[in-house]
């Protein structure tokens, strides 16, 4: 992929738990490099309220539908994306592996991750994902505030595990830069002092691997 000219990365990629802010960055980011748009399309999941529920019965049907959906979405809108300078997406395909690794068990991960690789296996990697960290207690204000009738379920205890599991996971890349931005107690929308600085993230060059990013 060739580079966005005043920009060190094309294929951008914001991540974080739920609530943690990412469609805003990325709307954010699509505005400021005049970028191409790539949005998680999830609210029509049926197995998502049913999944907060009952997680034990519905994880895999939850896992599963997601898996397929990002993948066509993906697919569709990388192969569109020929002729846009840069690209910014509000999620990261493999977080599908990251939230099945923490919702199933161990026998329906396994099964899980041989139909994952077998259908992403020809996706390109992003060329940075940016990541804003929150405490659980925070993420927990911002979906209350954003008033999703299906999260109302979501617990502390859930949002930790989640969290744990995309540390881990993101301390084992070594093909793209993972940029960790900590985002407690900082209100990037009303504060643009922040906002501003986050928007600076693709302009800088980041080694490959774990990155910290103060905005203070």
């Amino acid at each position: 992929m060739t580079e966005k000219p005043g920009s060190n990365y094309r294929y951008i990629v914001v991540e974080g738990n739920i609530g943690a802010g990412k469609t805003t960055l990325t709307e954010a980011y699509c505005r400021h490099l005049n970028a191409k748009e790539i949005y998680e399309q999830f609210v029509d999941n049926p197995f998502l309220p049913l999944f907060y529920e009952n997680p034990d019965k519905y994880a895999l049907q939850l896992e599963l539908s997601f898996l397929v959906e990002r993948f066509r979405q993906l697919k569709e809108e990388l192969e569109s994306s020929l002729f846009h300078d840069a690209i910014v997406a509000d999620y990261y395909l493999k977080k599908s592996l990251i939230f099945a690794s923490t919702t199933l068990d161990e026998a329906d991960f396994k099964l899980y991750a041989r139909i994952f690789h077998s259908m992403t296996s020809t996706l390109p990697e992003p060329d940075i994902v940016i990541y804003l960290h929150q405490n659980p207690e925070q993420l927990l204000q911002n979906i209350a505030r954003r008033g999703r009738t299906y999260e109302s379920n979501i617990s502390n205890t859930y949002l930790e595990q989640i969290q744990k599991s995309y540390f881990r996971f993101f301390k084992q890349v070594s093909a793209f830069p993972v940029v960790v931005v900590d985002c407690q107690n900082i209100d990037f929308v009303a504060d643009k002092a922040y906002l501003n600085k986050l928007l600076d993230i693709p302009f800088q060059r980041f080694n490959k691997g774990f990155n910290v990013y103060d905005l203070n």
